[in-house]
């Protein structure tokens, strides 16, 4: 795989586990307020760490951690992950997976083959407003929809997420990604915070400025989704 980052200890990726957390480089999206820009469109500024690293380092933490996140960039990408994760569960560490849901075909096969045991996926928006979310104006909301019937239905545990960014997300917009992912166990809200190092280049979209939220507002945000999730939480 391309892993270009390692966390070696994380207590926020993996709900309730000690984790190490490995980045994928490559995304398949290009969302303007992304702030791994470096996992996304600048490739040649990362060092590449071997795959044989990565495992030598999970090896020696055996007993220690109980598992490993992979996120990107957009993880699903690498054509060789199942025998990652293979190798990663052969020392006994749980597996937990995010996505953009971009790739249902792919999600479903590590599900089927019980390689997975969390899968968070990010919800960028509503339907109608995926394309300019994700920066792609012909985006096709239909793999994306096809992931979030197949979590739904999925006994592997799972999160949707959206990272709130002013001017992106209204509360008509929440309640309509609400009602999208409908039924859903686990639903997780972060606030938008500036890395400085934006896939956008920039802190502006369309001319006006990005950021996050006020708590009350984000608040507000969790009530609305309330009525849709089981369990909806505030992260950052």
């Amino acid at each position: 795989m391309l892993i270009l980052g390692l966390q070696k200890l994380s207590l926020l990726d993996f709900p309730g586990k000690l984790a190490a957390t490995i980045f994928t480089g490559g995304c398949n999206l290009r969302c303007p307020y992304c702030h791994n820009a470096r996992l996304v469109t600048r490739l040649e500024s990362c060092t590449r760490i071997p795959e044989n690293a990565v495992l030598g380092f999970l090896e020696k933490r055996r007993g220690l951690l109980d598992g490993i996140c992979i996120t990107g960039g957009e993880p699903l990408l690498q054509a060789d992950i199942a025998d990652f994760i293979i190798k990663v569960r052969a020392l006994g560490l749980l597996v937990k997976l995010d996505t953009n849901g971009c790739f249902p075909e792919r999600l479903e096969r590590l599900i089927r083959r019980g390689l997975l045991d969390y899968v968070a996926m990010d919800i960028k928006n509503t339907l109608e407003k995926y394309p300019e979310t994700v920066g792609l104006p012909a985006f096709d909301t239909a793999p994306v929809c096809r992931s979030i019937a197949l979590l739904l239905k999925s006994a592997v545990p799972y999160a949707f997420r959206t990272t709130l960014v002013r001017p992106f997300h209204t509360e008509p917009d929440i309640a309509e990604m609400g009602r999208i992912t409908a039924g859903a166990e686990n639903y997780f809200l972060q606030n938008f915070e500036d890395s400085g190092e934006l896939v956008g280049f920039g802190n502006t979209y369309a001319n006006v400025p990005l950021s996050g939220f006020s708590p009350e507002k984000i608040a507000c945000f969790r009530d609305i989704l309330s009525h849709y999730a089981a369990n909806v939480q505030i992260r950052n």
